[in-house]
């Protein structure tokens, strides 16, 4: 096991690029699987453990691979295997989307119960009632979700609450359902935009996506075919926020600014100059920040992904902060790692109550999961002395090469064997 030895209180300077989105990726491999002619070229996907992982689902599942920088060849007119039951498959939570994609194509999938990190309950009756709507039945028995249907029939669907995976999952199944399928209450972040882009690109007829009434309607086949996944909203977000908590002034390169106009707004709010060039966004600060307010929403609101790391820059800002979650119920496992470091933080249900302080101090602490493992990264960086954080595998489930980013900005940071 590795963990990440950081010498922090360093300001940031320099640019770096941002990577493919890792929301949109664990969506878009899967639904390749729908293809049932030609191959899918995918690029810009982003070199994390979530997509390695998928790419050896799917290859289980007899669909042949050819990866490399950055990028992904899928046939999946070999796939041989509905059963997707592997390792993998338990340890993360975007596996799930195997079910709608084989439900789609083949009218029938058995996936095991996904993981994932351990944020909150989150549980997949939104996604079984979308399938059941458009004529499934589904069962779970063994650890496994178990659907089958002799037709898909389009529908009207209306979500109860809003959820990505539900949203993303039901309209891979009703790709190639027959008739009209329009989903309302839907969710409307930008990853799934793309899943809807790259499902058109293959052939389907999916509009409204980034709205919130998706409508299908349903084709007889879909082929493979060419696309590049949007730049990471939160891979973004996690280095502005960084550049801003630091001081100094970073430029992130592939980014799309709209998809963070949430995220520069509290920036700017708390006292951090932000300056959009194209696809480009340059932070710059005085690592002199004033406390702010947040509330997590689904999107266009302030994203649940990046509130540990911002929670990190309020530690150090001037004032009182409160956070509100409003997505996941135990996304503050953090805060104690934070308090090793003299954090000021109390947290009352779903809402954390911060107290700037002058400064944090090195401490060893560990990722409790993906994004808490950013935010100890990034505390890390803020604090005085030596920090070491431990379980990054975490980290490296959503942040391709994260200590080589930051050290080209000018952080003292590196890996190292835990036995080191």
């Amino acid at each position: 096991m590795d963990k990440l030895v950081i010498n922090g209180g360093k300001p940031l300077f320099g640019s770096i690029e941002i990577n493919g989105a890792k929301n949109a990726a664990v969506a878009i491999l899967p639904a390749a699987i729908l293809a049932s002619k030609n191959v899918c070229n995918i690029d810009n996907i982003p070199n994390i453990e979530d997509v390695h992982c998928l790419e050896r689902i799917i290859e289980s599942l007899g669909c042949k691979i050819e990866v490399g920088k950055n990028s992904v060849v899928i046939d999946s007119t070999t796939i041989n295997n509905v059963n997707a039951n592997t390792e993998d498959v338990r340890k993360m939570r975007a596996s799930y989307y195997l079910i709608g994609a084989l439900l789609g194509r083949f009218k029938k999938a058995r996936v095991e119960l996904p993981g994932g990190c351990p944020i909150g309950v989150r549980p997949i009756d939104q996604h079984i009632k979308g399938f059941e709507a458009l004529g499934a039945k589904v069962d779970i028995t063994h650890g496994c979700v178990v659907v089958e249907a002799d037709r898909l029939i389009g529908t009207n669907i209306f979500f109860d609450v809003v959820s990505v995976g539900a949203t993303i999952n039901v309209m891979l199944a009703a790709t190639l359902a027959e008739g009209v399928t329009t989903l309302e209450n839907v969710a409307k972040e930008p990853h799934i935009v793309d899943v809807a882009n790259f499902l058109n690109s293959m052939g389907a007829n999916i509009k409204g996506a980034g709205t919130d009434v998706i409508r299908v309607v349903g084709v007889k086949e879909l082929q493979g075919c060419s696309y590049s996944v949007i730049p990471d909203q939160i891979e973004a977000g996690t280095y502005m926020i960084a550049a801003a908590s630091c001081g100094g002034e970073v430029r992130l390169e592939n980014i799309i600014p709209k998809h963070l106009e949430s995220i520069s707004a509290k920036l700017i709010e708390s006292g951090t100059e932000i300056i959009e060039d194209g696809d480009c966004i340059t932070v710059k600060s005085n690592g002199k920040l004033k406390g702010v307010n947040i509330k997590t929403q689904p999107y266009p609101g302030f994203p649940t992904d990046v509130q540990q790391p911002m929670s990190t820059l309020l530690t150090v800002a001037k004032g009182r902060s409160i956070i509100s979650e409003s997505i996941w119920e135990s996304r503050f496992k953090h805060v104690d790692e934070l308090k090793k470091m003299g954090a000021n933080i109390k947290v009352e249900g779903r809402t954390a109550i911060i107290d700037g302080v002058d400064k944090l101090t090195g401490a060893v602490v560990k990722a409790t999961d993906l994004r808490a493992g950013a935010a100890m990264v990034i505390a890390g960086l803020i604090a005085d002395g030596v920090t070491e954080v431990l379980s990054i595998e975490h980290i490296d489930r959503g942040y391709p090469n994260i200590e080589d980013k930051f050290k080209a900005l000018g952080a003292d940071i590196k890996r190292v064997s835990c036995s080191e």
